[in-house]
């Protein structure tokens, strides 16, 4: 049985970790004010369901997501991360996280800022453009018409295969953009950005896509 790390309990954060407990994964998760703020969510998330330090998350985790704001970026514990297939479900807000010059010049992307900070893990691109609440409203059996396709992106392979087993465990197609330099074309005020799409829709909006919006 798989151990998601979560760090992050925001939105995203708390309903991946939803999703991933009625998949049948164990979660630790962890926010930026410490585990005890977390008792009410554990309690509803159940017993295969625990708080963390970051820290504590990222080393319990077979697998670690990381959804935090993308100015918390270099709190996020690099260690404890190393050798693992790390979820990064950012986007960049410049209202939230100041201007950052090259995301504006479309230099690198918000996962590639994440590699660099974790250089010794496996960062692939996940749930960035979802509305939170639909991760668990929002699914549907593999094979069904009309199913919800979300993107994945990574330079490593088998991370790309875990997201792609992931979001079919949750009730998601997948579509890959690798490598991890191409994932801007699910980044904010792209077309496959937050909207619901077939696998088919989404690859015509990741075509239709421009580096700078």
């Amino acid at each position: 049985m798989t151990t998601l790390g979560i760090i992050g309990a925001g939105h995203i954060g708390s309903q991946v970790a939803r999703a991933a407990l009625t998949a049948g994964y164990d979660v630790v998760i962890a926010n930026s004010r410490g585990p005890e703020t977390l008792a009410d969510l554990v309690a509803e998330l159940g017993p295969k369901a625990r708080a963390a330090t970051a820290a504590e998350a990222g080393a319990a985790g077979d697998v670690v997501v990381v959804t935090v704001p993308l100015k918390a970026l270099d709190q996020v514990p690099v260690e404890p991360l190393a050798g693992k297939i790390v979820l990064d479900t950012n986007n960049y807000y410049h209202e939230r996280d100041g201007r950052i010059e090259a995301l504006e010049k479309g230099e690198t992307t918000t996962s590639q800022m994440l590699q660099e900070h974790l250089p010794t893990s496996k960062v692939v691109k996940a749930f960035n453009h979802i509305p939170s609440g639909d991760i668990t409203t929002d699914t549907a059996p593999a094979g069904a018409a009309n199913r919800r396709a979300l993107a994945t992106s990574s330079d490593h392979p088998e991370a790309v295969e875990f997201v792609t087993r992931f979001y079919d465990e949750l009730g998601f197609d997948a579509v890959d953009v690798s490598p991890l330099g191409e994932s801007w074309r699910v980044e904010r005020d792209r077309p496959a950005y937050v909207v619901r799409q077939t696998a088919e829709e989404l690859r015509e909006n990741l075509t239709t896509a421009n580096r700078l919006p």
